[in-house]
């Protein structure tokens, strides 16, 4: 069955527009808690946590209310960084948690995502069940039924002591100097209290959320900002965050900028030195090949999962893998997290850089990045890239002349009408002239 309403990783859109209005909402605080309502009668319990958006307020509200009027109790957690309402939702042993966040958005959009008991995103069933709650007549349950609102006070401290438990007991972070980007939004008063109760000294921006700077200027979507403060600072490593914190970019001391792949070659390396690492680790269809180069160097495997940190967590289910992750920062430490996790993923990399007595810059040193080209083509509605034999000709063509050096990747993108062509390969293999043979083969064919 298809979504009417779900996407990739939940709910989004403008706020005011449908379906982030009130009513909606409304709607799907009840269609959730009737889904997750016992059948012995029993009330279901469910965490809401959010980011700073001023528009938060409103949705927390009407989420709550019609959680209650389907008979389920609420517990508050405020703003808490999307994995920090993860951890609380299987510590609170609550049925579901919702999030109330749109990332890396400005502020006027808004949305919400959910995760069931174990802390991870919901299945497919689920999700289609609360879509076809919410198309039914909405009810109150009688009086007594009700479901109540409480709030928990101490859930950024929960979180904050169990990002520190995450770090390896015999370090600390003494002696670095690091630059925090919190992008005015979830982690502003999280990531500041963590790095600093280990040790380091800090330089904080981003941590001044007044409801609408989310993510303007700041934050890992706009590195630009942290690699000159790093610069300025003449810190050690800087890192930013995204408006949910579930995803980070980190700089090094010279002010160049990491992708998660980067980070994610930090982190197997790491966890391979220290005789803990499995087979491999799980990236995605737009993971450099030269993190998966060098990965074979050292004997580990790359398995690529599509784009979306829920489906790298569910194939590192399938393989047993504890670390995978996505180039725009989403890494999951399978073993200490159960979802994309900032502030973790930096401490994994803060503990790398302590352990080695290296500097992160020197710790990348075996990881180069292919050189990528991106050819986006037009198309009409509905086309079809495998109707084309000229389409197929000329990607069997460039594929070959790539073979064991580089990658062809064609991906149809979710939000317009565009073929997006990718190439990657090393030096000398003309990349920009393979993509364009297969876009020109795919506009002529369009």
């Amino acid at each position: 069955m298809s979504r009417r309403y779900f996407g990739t990783d939940g709910i989004r859109g403008r706020v005011g527009d449908a379906p982030v209005t009130p009513e909606f909402m409304l709607k799907l605080g009840w269609a959730t808690g009737k889904v997750f309502s016992g059948n012995d009668g029993s009330k279901p319990t469910v965490v809401i946590g959010k980011d700073t958006r001023v528009s938060g307020y409103m949705l927390e509200s009407a989420l709550q209310a019609g959680l209650v009027a389907a008979g389920a109790n609420v517990k508050l957690l405020g703003p808490l960084p999307t994995p920090g309402i993860a951890l609380l939702t299987r510590t609170q042993k609550a049925d579901a948690g919702i999030v109330i966040s749109a990332s890396h958005n400005p502020y006027y959009d808004n949305g919400v995502k959910f995760f069931n008991q174990q802390g991870s995103k919901l299945s497919d069933e689920l999700e289609l069940q609360i879509e076809a709650a919410i198309d039914s007549p909405m009810t109150t349950v009688d009086s007594r039924s009700l479901g109540k609102a409480s709030r928990i006070s101490d859930a950024a401290g929960r979180y904050i002591e169990y990002c520190k438990s995450t770090f390896p007991g015999e370090l600390n972070l003494k002696g670095l100097k690091l630059v925090i980007d919190c992008a005015h939004g979830a982690t502003y008063n999280i990531a500041p209290a963590v790095f600093d109760e280990l040790g380091a000294t800090t330089i904080v921006m981003g941590a001044a959320p007044d409801g609408y700077n989310i993510n303007d200027g700041v934050g890992s979507t706009e590195p630009a900002a942290l690699q000159a403060r790093v610069l300025a600072e003449a810190a050690d490593i800087g890192i930013a965050f995204d408006g949910d914190g579930d995803r980070l970019q980190m700089v090094d001391a010279r002010g160049e900028l990491l992708t998660g792949d980067d980070v994610l070659y930090v982190l197997a390396m790491h966890r391979l030195a220290n005789g803990d690492s499995q087979a491999g680790i799980v990236g995605t269809l737009m993971t450099n090949m030269g993190l998966e180069l060098a990965l074979e160097a050292s004997g580990l495997r790359l398995a690529r999962a599509q784009v979306g940190d829920r489906y790298v967590k569910e194939l590192m289910v399938a393989e047993g893998w504890s670390l995978g992750g996505e180039s725009s920062g989403h890494i999951i430490c399978g073993d200490l997290s159960t979802t994309g996790d900032g502030v973790i993923a930096a401490l994994q990399v803060l503990a790398a850089v302590q352990t080695s007595s290296k500097t992160l810059e020197a710790l990348t040193d075996g990881f180069r990045p292919l050189p990528q080209v991106l050819v986006n083509v037009k198309i009409s509605r509905g086309f079809d890239l495998n109707a084309h034999s000229s389409i197929n000709d000329a990607c069997r063509r460039v594929e070959s002349l790539l073979e064991g050096r580089g990658r062809l990747l064609l991906r149809p993108s979710g939000t317009e009408p565009v073929i997006r062509v990718m190439v990657e390969g090393d030096e000398g293999l003309g990349i920009q002239q393979l993509a364009d043979e297969v876009a020109d083969a795919i506009e002529r064919a369009a």
